[in-house]
């Protein structure tokens, strides 16, 4: 008997959400389909770690906002590392296509908004259950027909990302916040970004920004 199904054959899922009542909906709905049994519920990202590497569930719902050592987006990898058998639907109301890409990226099968939660939720998990992605179709719709910036000069585009928000006047700890990062990373980035362009100081970063057309 595989870890992530019990002997009668259902899947078995890890609710994270930092909101309690979220997670007592989340329950009701997902175990009132056959087949769905909810093992563990998860307040913040330590503790979605923790549950999938003990319980090793088929499908971990996880909410892209919650605290933690560790972000909703950079605890996906690990997610994957500890239980290669675990698949991972975002649940979030994160509507904007980039944060979409990112948890893909990331290694998420499932894009699921709370607002459409009801009508999208089961079929996201019984796709990510059989290996199969799901992905909100006005997102993916957007998705579909957009195109991402290009990256000046050398810069990835999470960096660009970053460049953009240090130009805007953003902290440090804004940015972490505006693009569900850690701080470390985000420094990690911005010290990348300086190196990369030969600009240390906030002021050469700003006007390098406007020179390319980055800010208005």
């Amino acid at each position: 008997m595989s870890d992530e199904q019990t002997g009668n054959g259902e899947v078995r899922i890890v609710i994270a959400d930092d909101h309690e009542v979220v997670r007592s909906g989340l329950r009701l709905l997902l175990e009132a389909e056959p087949g769905f049994e909810v093992v563990a519920e998860a307040g913040d990202v330590d503790g979605a770690v923790r549950y999938v590497r003990g319980h090793k569930p088929r499908v971990l719902v996880l909410d892209l906002n919650m605290p933690g050592t560790l972000t909703s987006l950079e605890a996906i990898p690990r997610v994957r590392e500890a239980s290669p058998s675990t698949e991972v639907v975002v649940l979030t109301m994160q509507d904007d296509p980039s944060f979409a890409r990112s948890a893909l990226q990331a290694g998420a099968l499932g894009y699921v908004l709370k607002e459409a939660a009801d009508n999208e939720l089961i079929e996201a998990v019984h796709r990510a259950a059989g290996g199969d992605s799901y992905l909100n179709p006005r997102l993916g719709a957007a998705l579909a027909s957009s195109r991402p910036t290009q990256p000046p000069d050398e810069l990835t585009e999470r960096e660009t990302e970053v460049l953009r928000l240090i130009a805007l006047g953003y902290t440090n700890a804004e940015i972490a916040d505006q693009l569900h990062l850690s701080v470390r990373t985000v420094e990690s980035h911005r010290a990348h970004i300086q190196q990369k362009l030969r600009r240390t100081s906030r002021a050469e970063l700003v006007r390098y920004a406007l020179d390319r057309g980055l800010v208005k």
